[in-house]
């Protein structure tokens, strides 16, 4: 008899054993614990130590965190029609863990399919320079596309990112060929500008020259400094015309000053009177006097000639 109690009483602790082991659970603290009853939802479980009904109730731990989900590449032609191939990432949590249980079967796979789906209408209804420059504007119209659909699964999207456009080859050289294009016309733009600039400051420079002539001057021998510098050229200085007709009117008066007077010829006639001498040889009173002869300029005809002409009657006569 008392074995029988015994054997009772031991068996009904391995039954009770048995029953807490299948009904004691643990929630960790970033899940969430939903029970049904009988395929019927009586409540959330906090984290922590919790019992159910074993064979009657059914607990489904919904993770609480942030998930991040990567959306495939999609392909689509954008709006200005280029094919591009564009991926995202999504960034996603659970606020309502009821919701998430019994309002969509899986609500992982539920948020990845919009998630396609909306990067592909982004696709067609953005040009190829807002999907590469303004992909803030995008990624807020992604999140509200997505974030819609997913508030009645009790999920928040958080945030949503595209990370990579990826081009055909074809576009990306054309892409290179505007851009070095831009590049060259902003080059140009900016060497007009220049020119512009330089060519005011030198004509104020040449206003300037023009009211103070000694500031040409002074130029010009700055210029002669900086050229000398260098012994690789040939220095070439410009002179005014007036300098060099003065220099060639002095150089033909010198010339004529120095050149001696040319000889007189014989054919040359005699004086009609000849002037009146003094016995000494000197010339008379009120008779012009010879002239006085160069030297240098007498040659033995002429000195003969004057000398015949000199001489008087009487030593003519005697000679």
């Amino acid at each position: 008899m008392l074995q029988d109690v015994l054997t009772a009483v031991i068996a009904a602790g391995c039954a009770g054993l048995v029953y807490l082991a299948a009904a004691a659970r643990v929630i960790k603290q970033y899940e969430r614990g939903v029970i049904l009853r009988l395929g019927r939802y009586i409540g959330v479980r906090p984290p922590g130590f919790t019992t159910i009904v074993p064979f009657v109730d059914r607990m489904h731990k919904v993770n609480m965190q942030i998930v991040t989900l990567p959306v495939p590449a999609q392909e689509g032609i954008t709006k200005d029609n280029v094919t591009v191939r564009v991926d995202a990432v999504v960034y996603f949590k659970v606020v309502d863990p009821a919701s998430a249980v019994i309002q969509v079967e899986d609500y992982r796979f539920a948020v990845s399919q919009m998630a396609q789906t909306s990067l592909r209408s982004i696709i067609g209804k953005s040009d190829l320079d807002d999907l590469l420059s303004n992909r803030e504007k995008l990624n807020q119209g992604l999140e509200l596309m997505i974030d819609s659909p997913a508030v009645g699964w009790g999920v928040h999207v958080d945030r949503v990112e595209i990370k990579d456009v990826s081009l055909p080859d074809t576009m990306k050289r054309s892409m290179a060929r505007q851009a070095e294009a831009d590049r060259e016309r902003r080059a140009r733009i900016i060497n007009a500008d220049a020119e512009l600039q330089a060519s005011r400051k030198l004509a104020e420079a040449a206003q300037q020259m023009a009211d103070t002539p000694a500031a040409l001057q002074l130029r010009l021998l700055q210029t002669v400094t900086a050229v000398a510098t260098e012994k690789n050229s040939t220095l070439v200085l410009p002179f005014p015309v007036e300098l060099l007709r003065y220099l060639d009117t002095a150089q033909r008066s010198a010339e004529e000053r120095g050149r001696p007077e040319p000889p007189r010829r014989l054919e040359e006639p005699a004086p009609a009177t000849p002037p009146s001498t003094a016995a000494d040889g000197a010339p008379a009173d009120g008779a012009d006097p010879a002239p006085p002869c160069d030297p240098a300029s007498v040659t033995p005809v002429r000195a003969a000639a004057d000398a015949v002409s000199h001489t008087s009657p009487t030593d003519r006569q005697r000679t």
